[in-house]
C-alpha cells in the first residue's frame, strides 16, 4: 500500500512518482512505515484549519424514495401507494406523511432528488456510492477502498484519542481493501439502547486490556538494543507512534466518555427514541462531538420488520405495512439528530447525510409472501412490493454549513427517471471529500498490482451542497 501524489504537495518531504514506485518495489506491498507517514502527511489538503465531520445514516436495503422524500400522489394506481404528501416548514416542499417529525425540520436540511447510479444489487450500490467506481456484479467487499477508509488513511494520527472512523453499525459490503484493516471501520455492533451496552476494549474492559498492552510494549523495549542493526528504515520509531495511538484509545478517558451513552440525560435519550436506531443516532452525535470525523449509522435489524432491512420486495414484506411499521423509529431518530446537532452548535462543521443502496421501483409489484412476521403475511399471501431502482433516489443533507431548505433536482411524474440536475456517484463523493477538506484530485493510491488508482476520476461537487461562503 502506498500513495502516489499527482500534484506538487505542501508538507514534510514530499516524494516524487519514481520515489514512491521505488519504495513500493522495495517494500513488496508498499512504503516503509515512516515513509508512509510522511507521504500521508504531505497529502493533506493545504489551508484546511477547521475540523469537519460526517454522519451517514444508512437505510440498508434501499428505502422507497416515493414513501419518504419524493412523493408522487398523482402517479396512478399502478404506482401510487396509500400514503399522502404533507406540507413542511419550507413552503412548497412536501414529504410523505410517514415523516411528520422531519417535515417540521425541513428548514434545516436540503433534499437531493436526482441521484442515480448503475448498481442494481445491495453490494454494488453502496460500493459505487462510496468508491466512485462503476462496480457491477456480486462482490461482498470492494476491490478499492471506500471513501471513509481513505479519509482514515489520509487523516488518522497517532495522537488521536478517539477513532477517526466509527460504524454504529458499519455499512454492509464496504471495506478498506488494499489499504489494510487498520484503516477500516472501528465497528460498534451492540445496541446502545441496551442497559448493558459497552464497546469491547474501551471503558470497562480497559483494566483487563491495559496489562496486555504494557507487556507488549515492555517486550519490544527490551529488544531496542538491536535497533541500530535491524532498523535501517526507522520502522520502530513509527511503531512507537502507532502504539501510542492504541494506548490513547484503549486506556484514555476520551474514548470511554464518547461511547458512554449513559451520560446523556433521560430527556435527550427519549427525544431520539428509546430504541436501537434512536440511540445509534444519539451515539453518532456524541462521537462527532468528541472528535470522531466519520460515523456511519446503519438502520437495519428487527425494527425493519421480518427480514431486517429496507429491501421491500413483495416476497420479503408488504411494502406499505413495512414502511408504516419502521418509519416512526427512523423519523424520530433522524429528526432528533438534526435538531440536536443544530442546537449544540455542531451544524456548521457536521454534515448529516441520509442515504441508502438505491430507490425502489415506482411501479408496484405483487408476489406471494415467503413467510409471515412483522409487515409480512403468511406464506403464500399475495402482497405488494417495490424492487431495486438505481435510476432515481433521494438523499437528505443537513448541517455542514450548507444552505438548507433546498430541493435539488427532480424526477418525472412517476418517480422513474431523473429529469433535472442528474447527479452521479462522483458528484456525491466529491461533495463529501470537499466537506472533509480532502483535495480529491491531489492523490492516487497504488493498488495490490502497483497500478495508480485515483480516489476520484472527477472533482465535481454538488454546488448547492457546498459550504456557504
Amino acid at each position: 500500500m502506498s500513495l502516489l501524489p499527482t500534484r506538487r504537495m505542501r508538507g514534510p518531504a514530499p516524494m516524487g512518482r519514481r520515489d514512491v514506485l521505488r519504495w513500493g518495489a522495495l517494500g513488496g506491498i508498499g512504503l516503509s512505515l515512516p515513509q508512509l507517514l510522511r507521504v500521508r502527511a504531505a497529502a493533506a489538503a493545504p489551508g484546511i484549519q477547521r475540523r469537519s465531520s460526517v454522519i451517514i445514516v444508512w437505510l440498508h436495503g434501499g428505502a422507497s424514495h416515493l414513501e419518504t422524500y419524493d412523493p408522487k400522489p398523482d402517479s396512478g394506481s399502478d404506482f401510487r401507494g396509500p400514503y399522502q404528501p404533507i406540507s413542511t416548514s419550507v413552503p412548497g416542499l412536501q414529504l410523505c406523511e410517514l415523516l411528520p417529525h422531519q417535515a417540521k425540520l425541513a428548514d434545516k436540511f436540503s433534499l437531493l432528488r436526482s441521484l442515480s447510479h448503475s448498481g442494481f444489487c445491495h453490494d454494488d450500490g453502496p460500493q459505487q456510492l462510496f468508491t466512485g467506481h462503476p462496480v457491477q456484479g456480486r462482490r461482498l467487499e470492494p476491490i478499492d477502498p471506500d471513501m471513509m477508509s481513505i479519509v482514515n488513511y489520509l487523516r488518522s494520527s497517532p495522537d488521536r484519542k478517539v477513532p477517526l472512523y466509527v460504524g454504529a453499525s458499519p455499512i454492509p459490503y464496504l471495506g478498506s481493501a488494499y489499504l489494510g484493516p487498520s484503516f477500516g471501520v472501528f465497528a460498534v455492533n451492540g445496541d446502545p439502547n441496551d442497559a448493558a451496552f459497552e464497546v469491547p476494549n474501551v471503558g470497562r474492559h480497559t483494566a483487563a486490556v491495559a496489562p496486555q498492552i504494557e507487556r507488549r510494549i515492555s517486550l519490544r523495549k527490551q529488544l531496542e538494543h538491536l535497533k541500530s542493526e535491524v532498523d535501517q528504515g526507522g520502522d520502530m520509531d513509527a511503531m512507537d507512534r502507532f502504539e501510542q495511538q492504541a494506548w490513547n484509545m484503549l486506556s484514555g478517558e476520551a474514548a470511554s466518555r464518547a461511547f458512554d451513552i449513559s451520560q446523556e440525560d433521560e430527556k435527550t435519550r427519549n427525544a431520539y427514541g428509546r430504541n436501537r436506531w434512536g440511540q445509534q443516532c444519539l451515539l453518532a452525535r456524541r462521537l462527532v462531538e468528541a472528535g470522531v470525523e466519520i460515523v456511519t449509522v446503519t438502520l437495519n435489524g428487527a425494527l425493519c420488520g421480518r427480514v431486517g432491512n429496507w429491501d421491500d420486495h413483495a416476497v420479503n414484506h408488504h411494502v406499505f405495512d413495512g414502511l408504516k411499521y419502521r418509519t416512526p423509529f427512523f423519523d424520530q431518530g433522524v429528526a432528533a439528530l438534526i435538531e440536536d446537532v443544530h442546537q449544540r452548535g455542531l451544524a456548521d462543521n457536521t454534515l448529516i447525510v441520509v442515504a441508502g443502496d438505491f430507490g425502489r421501483t415506482p411501479k408496484i409489484s405483487y408476489a406471494a409472501s415467503t413467510g409471515e412476521g412483522i409487515a409480512s403475511g403468511a406464506t403464500g399471501t399475495m402482497q405488494p412490493g417495490r424492487d431495486h431502482w438505481p435510476h432515481a433516489m433521494s438523499f437528505l443533507f443537513s448541517g455542514g454549513g450548507i444552505t438548507p431548505g433546498q430541493v435539488i433536482g427532480a424526477t418525472d411524474a412517476r418517480g422513474e427517471q431523473t429529469i433535472d440536475r442528474r447527479v452521479g456517484v462522483q458528484d456525491f463523493l466529491s461533495t463529501l471529500y470537499r466537506h472533509l477538506g480532502i483535495d480529491a484530485l491531489n492523490v492516487q493510491l497504488l493498488n495490490f498490482s502497483g497500478r495508480p488508482v485515483p480516489i476520484l476520476q472527477e472533482d465535481t461537487p454538488i454546488s448547492e451542497l457546498l459550504r456557504r461562503t
